[in-house]
């Protein structure tokens, strides 16, 4: 098992060993797109709501190292005709971004120094594959794919994590910079089968292009076809519910409220699961970096934020125009780009028909009470 390359299915199989609520639907969707334009995924939900997990399963699908079959046994892929075709067939590169900056912390040289990481690990593997002095990751995964014949599926979970934890902008132009080249240079095509990258925030645009706008994108604000495989359904927590004589109505009041794309009641899957747990409903919220650098603009009412807040707090909604948003928490220029910013985040529940937000359940609730009553302070990224 290496580090990044065939790391196996020891995740996965943790997770279906516990209670698990069948996501693998998600695997057919995926394959669909597999050695076509649309091989380039990256879904982005706020935090907890299952994407690391869609990320182990689909490294224990992909990965050739490993067998998975039995893992599947009985869950909702196996009945797909695509189910066997893709079972364990490609090279899989696996990157946690937040593992990796907790390893480097906030060092200038992080994306030279995870490549070099990769590059070791891939080598391991492939020995033999001789490699020039100048040779990047692309330059290596290129050889191995013309004289081994072998396919690359590359996941990277939280994606996104250099551009949220990162105010130098010199990091961040050359980790775009080292994916496009990953993501969008004339052999990707001949190395990938597909990639799948997560996040919270949509992929960082430039001006007005993006820098990676061959990813088809799967967003809080537009799901698509993926909404129903992150979080959990009405459903989905009402046999959870039965199952440990819990409350579903209890369940609703506190985790319910996300409505994704065609889902109108989408659930914190992280929360369900801690109240099961643990045996009652609380506030299992966890404020972030990102959700810090925004709130800041609550607490001094930037553009009468904090009394949107308020009123949102009582219930009401609010309109919010998410078009306008540059996908940079670092450049702030509205109240707009600041509520964006919340429902990317899952502290708000986004409406498309209405183009209203509105605070999606009681464990935001709580989580925002603070935040509308704290003592202003002034922001340092407003532009």
């Amino acid at each position: 098992m290496g580090r990044f390359i065939d790391i196996g299915n020891k995740d996965f199989s943790d997770a279906v060993a516990d209670t698990y609520v069948d996501k693998t639907k998600l695997i057919p969707a995926i394959n669909s797109t597999l050695r076509t334009q649309a091989r380039m995924s990256c879904v982005t939900r706020c935090r907890r709501f299952g994407k690391s997990m869609a990320a182990s399963m689909l490294c224990a699908y992909y990965d050739k190292s490993c067998s998975s079959r039995e893992l599947f046994r009985g869950l909702a892929v196996e009945s797909d005709p695509s189910f066997q075709h893709h079972l364990n067939r490609y090279r899989v590169i696996f990157l946690s971004m937040s593992d990796l900056i907790s390893k480097y912390g906030h060092d200038p040289e992080i994306i030279e120094k995870i490549q070099a990481d990769i590059m070791e690990d891939v080598r391991r593997v492939f020995p033999e594959v001789e490699l020039e002095p100048r040779d990047d990751l692309m330059d290596l995964l290129l050889s191995i794919a013309t004289e081994k014949g072998e396919e690359f599926v590359m996941v990277i979970d939280e994606w996104d994590a250099i551009c949220r934890e990162f105010a130098d902008e010199s990091v961040m132009d050359r980790y775009v910079n080292w994916l496009r080249r990953l993501f969008k240079g004339v052999n990707t095509s001949r190395v990938f089968a597909g990639a799948y990258i997560t996040g919270i925030l949509p992929i960082k645009k430039y001006n007005t292009e993006s820098a990676l706008n061959n990813f088809c994108e799967y967003t809080m604000t537009a799901p698509g076809r993926l909404a129903p495989h992150f979080g959990f359904t009405a459903k989905e927590v009402k046999a959870l519910c039965d199952q440990r004589g819990f409350s579903f109505e209890e369940m609703e009041r506190w985790y319910d409220g996300y409505s994704i794309g065609t889902e109108p009641s989408m659930f914190n899957p992280n929360s369900v699961m801690l109240a099961l747990r643990n045996g009652v409903c609380s506030n299992y919220w966890s404020a972030t970096g990102a959700f810090d650098r925004v709130a800041t603009y609550i607490q001094m009412n930037f553009q009468g934020l904090k009394d949107d807040i308020i009123a949102m707090l009582a219930g009401e909604s609010r309109p919010v125009r998410y078009v306008r948003f540059g996908n940079d928490i670092n450049i702030i220029k509205s109240k707009d780009d600041v509520l964006t910013v919340l429902i990317h985040l899952g502290y708000l529940s986004y409406n498309p028909v209405t183009r209203t937000c509105r605070i999606p359940n009681l464990e935001v609730i709580k989580a925002l009470e603070d935040s509308a009553t704290t003592a202003p302070s002034r922001p340092t990224s407003a532009t």
